[in-house]
C-alpha cells in the first residue's frame, strides 16, 4: 500500500516559484516527523528540508535557506514544500519522507520532478 504520494512539480523558469505536495495515508499523520529530500540525476539523494511532528521545528539544508520554506496540515496529513527563487541546480526529483521517533522510514513514493530551465 503506498503510503506517500508527491505532486506539484513541473518546469519553471529561473527565478519561479513551486509548491510541492506530499499526502501521507497513515493514520495518525501528526506523529511523524517529516522531510523532503531530492535526487539529481548522477547524484546521491539529499535532505533538504525537515520539519517535527507539531511544525515548531523546521530545518533547512544550506543550499535552500531563505528560498525554500516547509510545512504541515495534520488535519490534511499533507505536506507541503514552497519553493521560491528557483534556480536550475534545483533540478531533481523531490520526495517526502516520513519519521517515526529515530527512525526514518524505507517507504518512498514516485516523487515529483522539478525542472528549473529557461
Amino acid at each position: 500500500q503506498v503510503q506517500v504520494v508527491e505532486s506539484g512539480g513541473g518546469l519553471v523558469q529561473p527565478g519561479g516559484s513551486l509548491r510541492l505536495s506530499c499526502t501521507v495515508n497513515v493514520n495518525v499523520f501528526s506523529n511523524y516527523d517529516m522531510g523532503w529530500y531530492r535526487q539529481a540525476p548522477g547524484k546521491q539523494r539529499e535532505l533538504v528540508a525537515f520539519i517535527s511532528t507539531t511544525g515548531h521545528r523546521r530545518n533547512y539544508a544550506d543550499f535552500v535557506k531563505g528560498r525554500f520554506t516547509i510545512s504541515r496540515d495534520n488535519a490534511k496529513k499533507t505536506l507541503y514544500l514552497q519553493m521560491n527563487s528557483l534556480e536550475p541546480a534545483d533540478t531533481a526529483v523531490y520526495y517526502c519522507r516520513k519519521k517515526y521517533g529515530s527512525v526514518w522510514s524505507d517507504d518512498w513514493g514516485q516523487g515529483t520532478q522539478v525542472t528549473v530551465s529557461s
